[in-house]
Order: structure tokens, then C-alpha cells, then sequence
């Protein structure tokens, strides 16, 4: 496969010529390494370290079907079954019905749950989590947090209700508990063993010391954010540090079947609707795939944009039709540099087909 690298280099120089875009880093690699290019811009480089944010979530799906392949979990459990009482009581009540009993793993991990979203739900006029993060509020947000104040809050609709989902941090942190409870590990030891040791990964870890000032801080318009206690409260929705090339890595193993069959790809392409953040996307069971409409690919259709997205312009996507990768971060959660970089991802595909 040939790649113009300056087509490629323009992209990235159209990404980081976007309003409020200070940093920005990317890596795009064929399936079988004949072609590899990473380039970066602004605050960072390509071997920088930035936290991945909710391309974490990707890295719960390599271990939550891990350990469906070693049937130590299955999709289809009552969460009930694993959780303590005091998580469940009140957890889902809808119009006076109690719901709780009905939620299965499957409904967390693919937000069919119903359950609201800690982060960006506002109940009575009261200001969410994430606009205090915004401002520059750093606290922590444990689970026990999150279910005292997702409590107060009107689930969005019974689990499992067909056509309807809605992105929501509290299913992961529920799924994260479950992950712990099961394997009797910490979230952090269980990311160790089954991806990062796995696959040899010294520059990927979990954001756990406040006092870490390595990954590149990301900015919400023109304001630098840094929120250590945040982001090493929320390890298991959004907490992985690491470099495009180990997140690289890690997504063409996730694809190439290392963590459990490749087969089951097929079966997490349950497809739903969701809307921000960070923008239009579908969400299947633990995977994201971007909307490819024909009109951006007239000649010939691109079929399929599968991964993750991240709150902090981070990405990890794959195209099937091209068997090109892409790795990277624009460190900006206004959204204006996920649109640029599935611009810049669509123009690069077009060029390849």
C-alpha cells in the first residue's frame, strides 16, 4: 500500500490549525506494518505520553470478552448476581418501578442500561459533574460517589429497551466493580495482566499518582485543564496513559483476535444511535463505529470506521475496507478536534481505496 506521508502531514497541520487545538499527535499503520507514519504537532511529540480517556472503555471490552472467552463471565448476567445490595438499592427506578434486578453486563457495556451519566447528567437546575471539571473543580469521583449522586437522578429508560441507548460513565463504573469482584484485582492489576504485560507495554499504565505530571494535559478551548485527582478516580472509564505507538499496538491486537476470537468482532456490532459526547456515533456492545453516510465517499463507499473515542480528542479506529489503523489525540474536549480528526481519517481512507 502507498500513503502519500505529505497528504498525511497536511492532515495533521489541518488539524492543529483549528481553533483551541495546541497539541496534537498521529499514527496511522496498515494491517500487516508495510506502511507506518506518525507525525506530531504543537506540545507534543510522537513518543508523548496523553491520557487516552474513554478509549479506555476499549481496553474494558479486551477484558470483559476475555473473560467471556474463559467463562468467567457472560454478557447476558443480572448484574445483581455480582454486586453488593447497598450498590443495587435504588440503583434503576423508573416511574415507580424498580428495575435494578433486570440489568445485565451486556446492558452496561453497551449503554442499553437506562442509567444516567454521572458525568454530563443535570437534575433540578444543579450543574454536572463535568461542567465543574470545566471550570478547573478537581475531585475525585469513586463509585460510591457516583451512585450516591446518580441516585438522586430520573433513569432514561428501562434496561434494555429496543432502540434506545445513551453514553453513560456510570455503566463503566459499574463494570469496573464487577471486573474486580470477578477477578479478584484491582482494576489496575487486571489491565496489567491481561493487556499490558500481555503485550510487552512500558509506556501504558493507569494514572493513579496525583502527583504524575508525564502525560500532556489537554485543554477545554483555550483553558489548560488538569485534573490529576479526576482522572485517577476514574480508572476503569477513562484513566489509561499512553503513546499512539502502544495504543497502536493495542488496537491492531484487539482486531487481530489476541484477546479473545475474532469472530466475536461480528458480535459486537449490535448498532445503536448515540449523540455527544463527543458528537453522532454508534454504539454496539464495548465498541464505537463512526458514521460513514455515501455522500463523504461517493466514489466508493467506505463501509465501516470501528473503535473508540475519547472526551480529550483522543481516538483509536480501524477501517476493515483499507486494513489501515489510526492512533492518536488532539488533547482538546470542545469537540472541535474530533471533527478534524475524522475528517482528516476519512480523507486518508478516500486516498487508499
Amino acid at each position: 500500500m502507498t500513503i502519500n506521508e505529505k497528504l498525511l502531514s497536511d492532515c495533521l497541520d489541518d488539524i492543529i490549525g483549528k481553533k483551541h487545538v495546541f497539541s496534537a499527535a498521529l499514527k496511522v499503520e496498515s494491517g500487516d506494518r508495510s506502511f507506518a507514519w506518525a507525525g506530531a504537532r504543537g506540545d507534543m511529540k510522537t513518543d508523548s505520553k496523553y491520557f487516552i480517556a474513554s478509549v479506555t472503555k476499549l481496553y474494558v471490552t479486551a477484558v470483559v470478552m476475555s473473560l467471556v472467552e474463559e467463562q468467567k463471565l457472560s454478557l447476558d448476567e443480572k448484574v445483581a448476581g455480582y454486586l453488593p445490595g447497598h450498590y443495587l438499592e435504588k440503583l434503576h427506578v423508573l416511574k415507580g418501578v424498580d428495575y435494578c434486578g433486570e440489568i445485565t453486563i451486556r446492558h452496561l457495556i453497551s449503554n442499553t442500561s437506562g442509567l444516567p451519566d454521572y458525568f454530563t447528567h443535570k437534575e433540578r437546575g444543579e450543574p454536572a459533574a463535568a461542567d465543574l471539571l470545566l471550570q478547573g473543580r478537581d475531585e475525585s469521583w469513586e463509585l460510591e460517589k457516583t451512585l450516591e449522586n446518580m441516585k438522586k437522578m430520573t433513569p432514561q429508560f428501562a434496561p434494555g429497551k429496543k432502540g434506545k441507548a445513551a453514553y453513560s460513565d456510570t455503566n463503566y463504573q459499574l463494570l469496573g466493580k464487577i471486573i474486580e469482584i470477578v477477578t479478584e484485582k484491582s482494576i489496575g492489576e487486571v489491565f496489567k495482566k491481561y493487556i499490558f504485560d500481555k503485550l510487552g507495554l512500558c509506556d501504558t499504565y493507569l494514572f493513579s499518582d496525583i502527583d504524575d505530571i508525564e502525560p500532556v494535559g489537554f485543554y477545554y478551548r483555550d483553558k489548560r485543564l488538569w485534573l490529576p485527582k479526576y482522572m485517577a478516580s476514574v480508572s476503569v472509564e477513562g484513566g489509561i496513559v499512553s503513546t499512539v505507538d502502544e495504543v497502536m499496538v493495542f488496537l491492531k491486537e484487539f482486531f487481530g483476535g489476541r484477546f479473545f476470537s475474532k469472530g466475536r468482532i461480528e458480535e459486537l456490532k449490535v448498532w445503536n444511535l448515540i449523540l455527544p459526547p463527543p458528537g453522532l456515533f454508534y454504539f454496539g456492545v464495548g465498541l464505537e463505529k463512526a458514521p460513514t453516510p455515501r455522500i463523504v465517499s461517493l466514489r466508493k463507499p467506505i463501509n465501516e470506521i470501528l473503535g473508540f473515542w475519547g472526551q480529550t480528542g483522543s481516538f483509536a479506529w480501524y477501517n476493515p475496507d483499507t486494513d489501515l489503523y489510526f492512533s492518536g489525540t488532539t488533547n482538546q474536549v470542545n469537540g472541535s478536534g474530533h471533527r478534524a480528526v475524522m475528517k482528516a481519517i476519512i480523507k486518508i481512507i478516500k486516498s487508499a481505496l
